[in-house]
């Protein structure tokens, strides 16, 4: 997922379980995004992903 930082996508998903609500966030905790940048976009994405299953885990 992030080639500069060698950070596959399995670790920015663990990352923002573990709290990373946004890129900054997602770089301090797994280092993804934080070389050239091209994978921000993708990071965006997964953070979208992740907290609207959250949201329908929650309430279903």
């Amino acid at each position: 997922m992030c080639i500069c930082e060698r950070v596959r996508e399995c670790e920015v998903r663990s990352a923002i379980r573990a709290g990373a609500r946004c890129e900054d966030s997602v770089g301090e905790a797994c280092g993804a995004g934080t070389g050239c940048g091209s994978c921000l976009d993708r990071i965006v994405d997964l953070i979208d992903e992740e907290n609207t299953d959250t949201l329908v885990a929650i309430a279903v």
